[in-house]
């Protein structure tokens, strides 16, 4: 992969839906994304990688916009229901990651259905043992989404890599290089975490940012706590939340980051429906003036 003025700096970019990419990518690219994952729900969905790796690559054309993974959201740990085919799908993507010019496959860790993470550890080093082997075979990395998915600690649906004491026991599992996190600050503060000592913690372990931030309404917390009907926190787009992107970003860098930042839209309460890619570009702006706006080479 050749390197550019870019490169210097983190890229920005979005997420896309595998299916609707080669669509969207013409309609989007000159809103100045710099980057895109890919991401499937559950399964590849019969899709022929290579043949999808193609038409993306012809849809990007001569554009400076890099593919920084392949993302795969299922339960890898179930084989049941709608998430039979993911840990298959796992083995897809790391096997066709190169096709698409990433290195990179991310998703959720899986779970036992609706026990503590504890009981998921034994079945996550079977499965994510072989698939950090696989993926090393291939220079694939693999990093996995912090998203609780509405599970806690005792009991949950999709996946455990959600609280900094379940990654401890997950690499202490799997002691693999080619393991590490897809991280964003908004799932961390929606369960009252500082995101930026745990992200100084946790730099050299994170492979992909997702650029989502969170909006915490502390007043709410105070005065009904958060087990109640009262909403206190809300996902929001970069730009538009409670985090200092500055800081992340800087401390990125302090970090020798070399992955991306992509914005995970659909999901601000306010930037959403016809106002969706407003809030996107926004967002997208509002990033690239905290990391420092363009790349400018220094003058000789």
């Amino acid at each position: 992969m050749n390197r550019t003025a870019l490169d210097t700096l983190i890229r920005i970019g979005t997420l896309l839906g595998a299916a609707e990419a080669p669509r969207l990518l013409p309609r989007i690219a000159d809103y100045g994304f710099e980057s895109i994952q890919l991401t499937f729900w559950q399964s590849t969905g019969g899709h022929d990688l290579p043949e999808l790796a193609r038409r993306v690559r012809e849809a990007i054309g001569d554009r400076d916009i890099r593919v920084s993974a392949l993302g795969i959201f299922g339960n890898p740990l179930s084989g049941h229901g709608g998430n039979a085919d993911t840990l298959a799908s796992w083995e897809r993507c790391i096997d066709a990651a190169r096709e698409f010019g990433t290195d990179l496959v991310t998703g959720f860790a899986g779970r036992i259905v609706d026990m503590p993470i504890d009981a998921s550890m034994p079945r996550f080093r079977e499965v994510f043992g072989e698939l950090s082997r696989r993926a090393a075979d291939r220079g694939v990395r693999l990093a996995f989404e912090n998203c609780d998915m509405g599970g806690t600690w005792e009991r949950g649906d999709w996946n455990i890599a959600h609280n900094p004491t379940a990654w401890e026991m997950m690499f202490n599992a799997v002691p693999a290089d080619n393991l590490g996190l897809e991280w964003e600050p908004c799932h961390q503060m929606v369960s009252l975490i500082d995101p930026i000592p745990q992200l100084r913690r946790w730099a050299p372990r994170i492979f992909h940012l997702h650029g989502k931030d969170a909006t915490v309404a502390w007043d709410i917390v105070r005065e009904k706590g958060i087990h109640g009907p009262a909403e206190f926190a809300w996902h929001r787009t970069p730009g538009f939340g409670d985090s200092n992107w500055r800081d992340i970003l800087t401390i990125l860098r302090q970090h020798h980051y070399q992955g991306t930042i992509d914005i995970e839209g659909y999901h601000d309460p306010v930037y959403r429906g016809e106002l969706e890619w407003t809030g996107q570009v926004s967002g997208l702006r509002y990033l690239k003036a905290c990391r420092g706006g363009d790349a400018i080479l220094n003058p000789e």
